[in-house]
């Protein structure tokens, strides 16, 4: 699966909250997420533009790796995650490895959904506040007609295509 995403920083939540609503998005629901990323013993993610992680969401615990981004201007990779059982022992897995966790990012995230789009409203520890907006594509090849919808949403929202950040939460953090 592609992950076609363009994420922002938001400076008034509440007003991009209300914008979203005006557009006749539906809320899907406010996840707490834990986020552990790991680096791997053979090669260096960081200069491969990879990322691997355990989430820990509510009850549910999920391993994702994220491929290189396909572009210059979104964040856009192909994605695996597979749910998993239990968080300790995944990690003790990654551990046993030689898999180290480099940094845990924790964030409230509110989700909606219009048409196709799941737009992300995230308060993240020690970040502030950002927009996410995703969809999900099966071929690359319509990945950059994506991207343009997804700055087309941003307008829609008051939000310029120059306020787009290309960094991950984790880059951050770092």
């Amino acid at each position: 699966m592609i992950e076609v995403e363009v994420k922002a920083r938001v400076y008034d939540p509440k007003l991009v909250e209300r914008s979203i609503i005006a557009l006749g998005a539906s809320t899907i629901g406010i996840e707490a997420q834990v986020d552990t990323y790991y680096s791997a013993p053979y090669r260096d993610f960081a200069k491969t533009d990879e990322a691997l992680r355990i989430r820990v969401q509510d009850n549910k615990c999920f391993l994702t790796y994220k491929g290189a981004r396909m572009d210059s201007i979104s964040k856009t990779r192909k994605e695996y995650e597979v749910e998993v059982n239990d968080a300790d022992n995944m990690g003790n897995i990654l551990s046993s490895l030689n898999f180290t966790p480099v940094a845990t990012i924790v964030k409230k995230r509110k989700k909606y959904r219009l048409g196709d789009f799941i737009i992300s409203l995230d308060e993240v520890r020690n970040l502030g506040d950002f927009m996410e907006v995703e969809v999900s594509i099966r071929d690359s090849k319509s990945h950059e007609d994506k991207v343009e919808s997804i700055f087309r949403l941003f307008e829609k929202l008051g939000i310029s295509r120059d306020d787009s950040i290309r960094k991950s939460y984790l880059e951050m953090i770092l």
